[in-house]
This record gives C-alpha cells, structure tokens and sequence, in this order.
C-alpha cells in the first residue's frame, strides 16, 4: 500500500473552506472554523484580537474617538476650502 492511507479524510475535504483570500488572489484551501466563515489564520478563531482595554494594544492615540473626529472635521474643513477655491476660478 503505497502512497495509500486508511484515514477518514472525507468530513476533512467537505468542510466548508475559508472565505480569505491570499496573496495571489487565491482561495484560502484551509477549513473554516467552526460556525465561522474563516480560518483560524484568517480571524475564526476563537477570542482572537486584542481584549477590551488591552493597555498592549494602545501605541500612539491615532485612533482614539478625539482624534478620528479632529481628522473628520479637518477634512470637512479642507474639503469646505477646496470648493470656495473652485468657485473662485
């Protein structure tokens, strides 16, 4: 018996498979988890990302509620002047 097993591959190959893509623009090939739509490398896993209050997990505030809302009113702002400027013209 070469190249042959007697494993019971078959519920393995008819899981439904991972929804990620990968860099080549290919399907991942990889079981989803279960319940998931996702691999566990793709994000199904359980409890994956940072908790809640992770203090690890806070490097530089670019992302605090303060400063999204200052980049929103800053690009309102930009995008305020951008068309007085085409009015001028």
């Amino acid at each position: 018996m070469t190249g042959r097993h007697d494993r019971n591959t078959g519920p393995m190959l008819t899981s439904p498979r991972c929804g990620a893509r990968t860099r080549d623009g290919d399907a991942c090939r990889a079981p989803a988890s279960s319940g998931k739509s996702r691999c566990r490398m793709h994000g199904g896993g359980r409890r994956c990302g940072a908790p809640k209050g992770n203090q690890n997990a806070r490097k530089h505030g670019g992302f605090t509620r303060e400063a999204v809302a200052e980049r929103v009113q800053v690009r309102l702002l930009l995008d305020e002047a951008q068309g007085l400027l085409q009015k001028l013209k």
